[in-house]
């Protein structure tokens, strides 16, 4: 069996790119969550990887889907070797089937570590040097009496999200953390 799976770090953002290609390289089973992929609890891809038997194949649209460090990219690694299963990333052209895509895997996974922490270093110093000036950085407060309207737009189910988000003045992420975080917390 072909199984895919597909991530995306926040609610706003789309997984279309990840789906069509995955439905094209003939995954019969996509799971797909909306994760950081810094978090190692991620539900969707423990369920993925339950279902690998000998002989399967794990699709995935990009290793940094995947995992975001080396560690975990070979922890995942050994435990679909471990079940005779394959790993299949498309975009980085890679298949665990071969020693060279073995030994790719590994190389594309110290990449994407390298990379993660370069960005995380970058804005760091952005955020620093902003300080210096004296801006504040990170997201806008949201009003709380708008996210509360937006939320009850919402449940109404009478209007669009673009049209909650234009009638209050909330942003579409604010929205869908303030609706994650009431669902968490129903749990």
């Amino acid at each position: 069996m072909i199984i895919g799976y597909a991530r995306v770090s926040t609610a706003d953002q789309s997984l279309d790119l990840q789906m069509d290609a995955l439905e094209k390289a003939g995954c019969e089973r996509i799971y797909t969550e909306k994760a950081s992929g810094g978090k190692d609890d991620r539900e969707e891809l423990a369920r993925a990887l339950d279902v690998l038997r000998e002989g399967d194949k794990l699709v995935v649209y990009k290793l940094d889907r995947l995992a975001r460090s080396t560690k975990k990219l070979i922890e995942v690694s050994e435990h679909i070797d471990n079940i005779g299963a394959k790993l299949v990333s498309i975009q980085d052209g890679m298949d665990t089937t071969t020693p060279t895509g073995k030994a790719m895997f590994k190389m594309i996974g110290v990449i994407a570590e390298l990379e993660r922490d370069m960005i995380k270093e970058r804005t760091k110093a952005g955020l620093e040097a902003a300080r210096a000036r004296g801006r504040k950085g990170g997201r806008p407060k949201t009003d709380k009496r708008k996210l509360t309207q937006a939320i009850t737009l919402y449940d109404s189910e009478k209007h669009t999200i673009a049209e909650i988000t234009e009638m209050t003045g909330v942003s579409k992420g604010a929205l869908y953390r303030a609706l994650n975080e009431r669902k968490e917390r129903s749990i």
